[in-house]
């Protein structure tokens, strides 16, 4: 992502990426039309994006780092953990040690899963690499120590059980899932505390900008059209 890009995108909010990505994105017949929203997750701290006088002062935006997570055994009396990319965290390495610095760090967790896969070490340790912001599908703990950091955190829940009860980290950077979205390392996380959180595939992250200098034009336009007066329909029609 170029300087001039991601000077672009400031301007927006999440609800634009979504617009932007709802009309350029192909879906696949039968699937669900995501438009790149991360649903249920939810900023738990953050000092750097919860203040500040502008919208742009509340945003995150940088690339993807991905993290993979698996459970520790199988499920159910499976013989074999659920398919994933080949493990490429060395034997006695932690996976925090391997987050490169100017990314948002994505972590995939497990389904249903009650351990909390991100906690304070790691978080501090995320924090000390250089990483922007972190997301976890699933649960995060030591939520007073995560407090005291400026690296902002988001996640669908939160728990007292550290990661080894149930869950390990398998790979990173490699596709993952974050519930109906995939996340694939280097695409734009695009993070707005108020309105929720985007994920910009890699490659329509040009178009996207584009798409939405128009697209603001046109909103801009129907706003006024409707404040002046003008019917919905007869607003959409002339601008849409």
């Amino acid at each position: 992502m170029s300087d001039d890009q991601f000077n672009r995108l400031q301007k927006y909010s999440a609800c634009d990426i979504s617009d932007a990505l709802l009309k350029l994105e192909k879906v696949e017949e039968g699937q669900r039309a995501c438009a790149g929203f991360l649903d249920g997750i939810v900023p738990h701290t953050g000092s750097n994006i919860s203040r500040g006088p502008s919208h742009a002062s509340k945003k995150v935006i940088a690339p993807a780092f991905t993290v993979q997570f698996q459970p520790k055994a199988p499920i159910n009396g499976s013989d074999s953990l659920p398919k994933a990319a080949s493990s490429n965290i060395s034997p006695g390495s932690q996976w925090s040690d391997l987050i490169q610095p100017n990314m948002i760090v994505v972590v995939q967790q497990p389904e249903g899963q009650k351990c909390a896969v991100v906690g304070g070490i790691h978080a501090l340790n995320i924090e000390r690499k250089g990483a922007k912001g972190i997301l976890v599908s699933g649960r995060i703990r030591d939520i007073e120590e995560l407090r005291k950091l400026k690296c902002p955190i988001w996640a669908r829940g939160t728990s007292t059980v550290g990661a080894s009860a149930e869950a390990k980290a398998y790979a990173t950077q490699v596709p993952i899932s974050f519930g109906d979205v995939t996340i694939k390392p280097g695409d734009i996380v695009f993070c707005d505390l108020v309105e929720g959180v985007v994920v910009i595939p890699r490659g329509l992250l040009e178009d996207v900008t584009k798409f939405l200098k128009e697209h603001s034009e046109a909103e801009a336009g129907i706003k006024y059209a409707v404040k002046n007066g003008m019917s919905v329909s007869k607003a959409f029609a002339m601008w849409r």
